[in-house]
């Protein structure tokens, strides 16, 4: 297939609308089903560079949920807690534990659920039946892995009606290392952004502690692979494998900072005893759940413990979750580890990035006050690497 014709662009009114190469070759992708768009398509090959790279780096399977070109979380096959199971609502699936690339699915996928609704997933490997499963049941547009096991394969044709996008691409392929773009008519021309991101990248450590042990190297791994392919200006917390909080495309470093810092402290207190025992309703659906559970947690546009909101969810009224029970349970919180896409201009990034467990960090320096940002990791007991590297996407 040299050229695959798509419905639109970005919005309905842009078109024609088409993928092809430029230099005329087989395009390294085959639709198996469905008929993606052009968004679908930039998620899709932003998400397989990110697992592809997350493996590559950590030797393990990878998943990524894309929503409008940024990843929602990307998180590589390490086991999941029970706790994490049910917060991720995956504690009932069988063979989970079997299936790495399922693992890694369960916790991209779980990380951000609201985010995560409509996404694009991508793995890093052949989609197994229990991947399949998992994706089956979730709200997505579309697939792309290396493969599909047969049953795997029927399963996901069933997805919408026969209408899910399923979309094979070649592993083997390599990208032309220069790049081109176009807007308002003019073309843009750059290098590909083939840098590599891995253990050597952490060797400047300016501040007191100087300390990263092997979990922390992974997880900023995780998360500078993850900003790799985010929206800039981004700040991405992981821990465990997996990003917990990605904050894209915000002009204002702290306000990615705390984008992220409230998602990733969200994803924490789904775990807590008040959330993970909330009384739903027997038949409400995951979305809702995930809506309400939001709701609960950062007191937004509704009080679902209010009467006459309850009853809608719960089975009985909730107590609510308090500010002091969220500080008390997210101040016992730490080895969480933050990458950022580019220098932390002031303090106040570190100060927001400690609310949330923050013990290990990684951004590439270079600001007139560094001084001022190491003297607060150096507070709060903080390791922080200076990469030297930027990471903008657009």
């Amino acid at each position: 297939m040299t050229e695959f014709q798509l419905k639109y662009g970005c919005t309905p009114n842009q078109k024609p609308a088409r993928l092809f190469m430029e230099d005329g070759s087989a395009l390294p992708i085959e639709v198996l089903n469905g008929r993606p768009g052009f968004i679908n398509f930039l998620d899709a090959f932003n998400g397989w560079q990110l697992v592809t790279e997350l493996k590559r780096a950590t030797g393990l399977p990878a998943a990524a949920s894309f929503k409008h070109v940024s990843p929602t979380s990307g998180a590589v096959g390490l086991p999941m807690s029970e706790r994490l199971k049910k917060a991720a609502f995956v504690d009932k699936v069988k063979g989970l534990d079997d299936s790495p690339l399922a693992l890694a699915y369960a916790r991209a996928r779980g990380t951000d659920r609201m985010c995560s609704f409509g996404d694009w997933v991508s793995l890093s490997d052949v989609c197994d039946l229990t991947t399949a499963k998992l994706i089956k049941r979730e709200v997505s547009d579309g697939v792309i892995a290396p493969g599909y096991t047969p049953e795997a394969l029927a399963l996901l044709k069933e997805k919408r009606q026969g209408g899910y996008n399923v979309v094979k691409i070649d592993p083997d392929y390599v990208p032309a290392p220069i790049e081109r773009k176009q807007v308002f008519g003019i073309t843009f021309e750059q290098g590909r952004n083939d840098f590599v991101i891995d253990e050597r990248l952490f060797e400047n450590l300016p501040t007191a502690n100087k300390t990263l042990p092997e979990s922390a190297v992974r997880d900023l791994i995780v998360a500078l692979i993850n900003l790799k392919y985010t929206q800039s200006n981004s700040v991405c917390y992981a821990v465990d494998g997996q990003a917990i909080g990605v904050g894209a495309g915000q002009q204002s470093r702290v306000h990615c900072t705390r984008l992220a810092g409230t998602k990733a402290d969200t994803w924490q207190l789904r775990q807590c005893d008040k959330v993970l025992e909330l009384p739903f309703l027997p038949d409400l659906p995951r979305a809702e759940r995930d809506n309400a559970i939001d709701r609960y947690i950062n007191k937004t546009e509704e009080d679902v413990c209010a009467e006459g909101n309850w009853q809608k969810y719960f089975r009985y009224r909730p107590d609510p979750l308090t500010e002091q029970e969220m500080r008390d349970y997210l101040d016992k919180i730490t080895g969480v580890s933050l990458g950022s896409d580019a220098f932390f201009p002031f303090s106040d990034n570190i100060e927001r990035a400690h609310l949330s467990g923050v013990s290990y960090i990684a951004q590439p320096g270079g600001s007139v006050r560094d001084d001022a940002v190491i003297e607060c990791c150096d507070k709060y007991g903080i390791a922080m690497a200076f990469t030297g590297m930027r990471l903008f996407h657009h």
